[in-house]
């Protein structure tokens, strides 16, 4: 079973820029993602949600190939494919995987303008490796489905290193 963490941050990069370190990390096997999505409230107040992947190509993709293997059998393989495509793109619209859109878009209204949050399921992670990665872009933990003491030992490594930051500039 996955988790859900929710990490704040205060501008509108921040949580990409998390992402692609969190992607690089499960590329060494040091963190299992089941879904990553960066929501950002822009200057002018609109939420925007930046999937890590995509259903849609792939759907309109599967559904034009099985118009067309059923076009052929009713010696029409274009209207085939047109019919494919409109359905695979109607099942793709209608598919959400993972974090479901409406939770993120509805706590993404309560987004301060210019700030993003990352929305991540993670199946599994070595904790070890990974906070000290996402730790440096600082952030805080808005909600998790993971016990008390790891959703405050998330929240400690990213207040931890902010604090750091805050001390390197004052001096």
């Amino acid at each position: 079973m996955s988790d859900l963490i929710v990490i704040a941050y205060d501008d509108e990069s921040k949580a990409e820029e998390v992402r692609s370190t969190l992607l690089r990390l499960q590329k060494e096997y040091l963190v299992d993602l089941e879904d990553a999505v960066v929501v950002t409230k822009t200057k002018d107040g609109e939420v925007r949600l930046n999937q890590t992947y995509n259903i849609m190509p792939a759907s309109i993709a599967s559904g034009s190939l099985w118009g067309l293997l059923v076009g052929m059998l009713f010696l029409n393989p274009l209207l085939g494919v047109a019919a494919g495509a409109a359905s695979g793109a109607l099942a793709g619209a209608l598919t959400d995987i993972g974090i479901d859109d409406g939770f993120m878009r509805e706590l993404g209204e309560a987004f301060e303008p210019g700030t993003s949050a990352l929305f991540i399921l993670v199946r599994e992670a070595r904790l070890d490796k990974v906070l000290p990665e996402i730790s440096r872009y600082g952030g805080k933990v808005l909600r998790t489905s993971l016990p008390k003491e790891q959703e405050e030992k998330i929240q400690a490594a990213l207040m931890g290193e902010a604090r750091n930051q805050t001390m390197q500039q004052a001096a």
